[in-house]
């Protein structure tokens, strides 16, 4: 059997539903900020987050110079927000119009389900992507449901 192309292996994980993840950093011009899904807890002890970025973003780039990063977890009703921040929209651009408090050192979205700070502990090149890893400093939650992503769309979870 044939090696799976590109195509059909971005199909086969648009069936694993994720979470919707803005993750930010504070950059020389402001807060930095992306979409990702590719988010999760890595460990309890110590307490580390893991988020991979593409290789070309500014919001890596931003993260490597604070050496710091955070993580707003959307509910169902911001999905503008996740779409506005997979752009690769002008960086006041994406923050318009988007509540948003510096929390801990880092950008955090208001009302987001979580917020997370973290210190920058590694980063590793994985093919088009950059994997980093922190260590949570702070973390807030609030009660809500989900933005989750799911089959190419946004959709809550019901």
């Amino acid at each position: 059997m044939p090696p799976p192309d590109p195509a059909t292996f971005r199909a086969a994980m648009a069936n694993l539903p994720t979470g919707v993840t803005i993750v930010t950093a504070s950059g020389p011009d402001g807060p930095a900020g992306a979409t990702a899904n590719a988010v999760c807890s890595l460990s309890i002890e110590p307490m580390l987050m893991l988020a991979c970025l593409d290789r070309g973003s500014r919001t890596l780039l931003a993260v490597q110079a604070a050496d710091r990063f955070g993580v707003s977890v959307l509910h169902k009703g911001q999905e503008p927000i996740a779409r506005s921040f997979a752009t690769k929209a002008p960086v006041a651009e994406k923050w318009a119009g988007v509540e948003w408090s510096e929390r801990d050192g880092v950008p955090a979205i208001d009302d987001a389900l979580v917020s997370l700070a973290c210190d920058l502990r590694d980063v590793l090149a994985a093919g088009d992507h950059v994997i980093v890893t922190g260590e949570v400093t702070a973390l807030e939650t609030t009660e809500g449901d989900p933005l989750v992503f799911h089959g190419g769309v946004f959709r809550p979870l019901d």
